[in-house]
């Protein structure tokens, strides 16, 4: 049986509700003062993944700090903190540790963390990416969107998620924008995909004129608050939302029919899997970054993984490879912690070319 375990904490602060029911009515400010005192805990156990070929069982480790303290607070304090969960993981016999959400990006991506503990540590981006363009791949395909020929935007594009979806997405279409606040950085990366693909893509900081123009959009970005409103998008856009917390504002469900937003990472693991839980999600779902840490461990891949804010497209590769082989696949259609039926995304498809139509009268 091989063990792993995955560092997770409260995006906001009434997440810390579904653990604690009783802190649901309490303000935020209130709650945020006090869980930075409280120390990291064991969450839940998981149990009952199995492969083809192995089985494992881990737990949920709880990093007791909200999205906003892991950028707020002081970033040696908030590293101390993983630390401290990460340990507990070692104790509880785990080989293999996941940092999840903004426990993967603060100082440096996790190689201080890994630096300081004696287990393999890894962010579980690798897989994150793998999954976010094969949910485009299949999004494109049932809005009848020639991803080849689509304007493809990446926002959040000189992180490491971003980056590797950039090359990846490079070899596979042919107008791509990459969006990002460090123009430096932008053209650097611009430079080196053009280098090794011989694509010219576009770069920008304007992120809301990027929007309006996009077909097909993944969204990376590590902010805190919504970047992409209803008032962003052109119909039958594709949005692609693998930031937590989300880059995409919940008023685009509720007010553009005719715009399909998935969530990325979303996959479904194999055995009869049982996190003592919830997190929003059906039984046997989980993020790609959790899947990433179970794949190891189930290939008995006790080696820090996906660190730092290099990413290469080879571990991507791999990472997908030995996905497939322990029966890890993505889970359909996500969109707003809930499954996206059939029937919805075709009503989707059906709004967004009416809604062309009448926009193409307009301006005939």
């Amino acid at each position: 049986m091989e063990r792993f375990a995955f560092i997770l904490h409260p995006l906001t602060a009434k997440d810390l509700g579904r653990k604690f029911p009783f802190v649901k009515n309490w303000p935020d400010h209130f709650i945020e003062g006090l869980i930075k005192y409280i120390p990291p805990f064991k969450v839940s156990d998981i149990t009952g993944i199995q492969s083809p070929g192995n089985e494992a069982e881990g737990w949920f480790i709880g990093c007791p700090l909200t999205s906003r303290q892991m950028m707020e607070l002081p970033e040696e304090y908030v590293i101390k903190k993983i630390i401290k969960a990460g340990k507990i993981a070692e104790k509880l016999g785990a080989n293999v540790v996941g940092l999840g959400a903004f426990t993967s990006i603060v100082g440096d991506a996790g190689v201080t963390v890994a630096n300081n503990l004696n287990i393999a540590v890894t962010t579980g981006n690798s897989y994150t990416v793998a999954t976010a363009i094969e949910g485009v791949r299949q999004a494109a395909k049932v809005m009848d969107i020639n991803i080849e020929q689509a304007n493809v935007l990446v926002l959040g594009a000189t992180g490491s998620i971003g980056s590797a979806c950039a090359q990846i997405l490079a070899k596979e279409v042919r107008f791509l924008t990459l969006a990002a606040r460090n123009g430096v950085k932008l053209e650097r990366l611009a430079g080196y995909i053009f280098k090794n693909t011989g694509l010219a893509v576009r770069v920008t900081s304007n992120i809301k004129a990027a929007l309006k123009t996009a077909d097909i959009i993944i969204a990376v970005t590590s902010a805190v608050d919504s970047l992409i409103e209803p008032e962003d998008l052109k119909p039958g856009a594709i949005v692609c939302d693998v930031a937590r917390p989300r880059n995409v504002s919940r008023r685009v469900a509720e007010l553009r029919k005719d715009i399909l937003v998935i969530e990325g990472g979303i996959v479904e693991v194999p055995g009869q899997v049982n996190f003592g839980i919830n997190f929003g999600f059906p039984d046997r779902t989980a993020y790609a970054c959790m899947a990433e840490t179970m794949i190891l461990a189930l290939e008995r891949r006790y080696e820090n993984f996906t660190l730092g804010r290099e990413l290469t497209v080879k571990q991507v590769e791999t990472i997908e490879q030995l996905a497939k082989k322990h029966g890890f696949k993505l889970s359909g259609f996500r969109s707003f912690e809930r499954a996206l039926l059939p029937e919805e995304v075709s009503m989707i498809k059906n709004n967004a070319v009416a809604k062309s139509e009448t926009l193409r009268r307009e301006i005939i």
